[in-house]
């Protein structure tokens, strides 16, 4: 089994904070992988949560290309989101492939738009990525606006992108480089913000 990288948080914004997955997670993002299905169906298709899917999600974030992260309230610890970087290319490139997910129980109230502001800064910051990009259906209007909200850019679509649920989705590509206008974290409300 691969280990997870142990510590304390990469960063904390004014709600949530952001730390590595971790094993001891599993029963947690079990229960919100469940009670979220519908929301992330048409989007990720069925998700397992089974322990034997979390292990093979904790051995690929084991592997340089991978980093796992868990958005959490800074005052509970209760995780409200997931994010990785995957596809992490070194060398010339220097840029990762971001996905990222909310949960049904706490969508809506913006912490997965400060959530990811850390990421960003920790992907250009300790990561030394230049470049990240995120790949979204067209219909996923939500991420959609999250993304456009902490500042990437349009580049393009892609037909067929991604098997999901046994069917090819076409995706838009959108990208954020580090000399880009960095995102700020928000400072919170729950003005319509995923």
């Amino acid at each position: 089994m691969a280990s997870i990288k142990p510590g304390p948080h990469l960063g904390q914004g004014p709600r949530v904070a952001l730390r590595h997955l971790r094993r001891q997670d599993y029963a947690e993002i079990a229960v919100l992988t469940r009670e979220s299905a519908e929301l992330h169906r048409p989007w990720l298709g069925v998700q397992e949560a089974t322990v034997e899917a979390f292990e093979r999600r904790l051995e690929r974030f084991g592997r340089p290309a991978h980093e796992g992260f868990v958005i959490c309230l800074r005052e509970s610890g209760a995780i409200v989101g997931g994010v990785n970087v995957n596809d992490i290319l070194r060398g010339s490139r220097q840029c990762g492939t971001l996905g990222f997910t909310a949960y049904a129980a706490t969508t809506g109230r913006g912490y997965l738009t400060e959530g990811l502001g850390l990421v960003i800064r920790h992907a250009f910051g300790p990561l030394g990525l230049h470049r990240l990009e995120a790949n979204i259906q067209p219909g996923n209007t939500r991420s959609l606006a999250l993304v456009q909200r902490l500042g990437f850019r349009c580049e393009g679509f892609s037909p067929a992108f991604q098997v999901i649920d046994g069917e090819w989705r076409d995706h838009e590509r959108w990208a954020l480089v580090s000399g880009d206008v960095r995102p700020t974290v928000p400072t919170g409300g729950a003005s319509g913000r995923r």
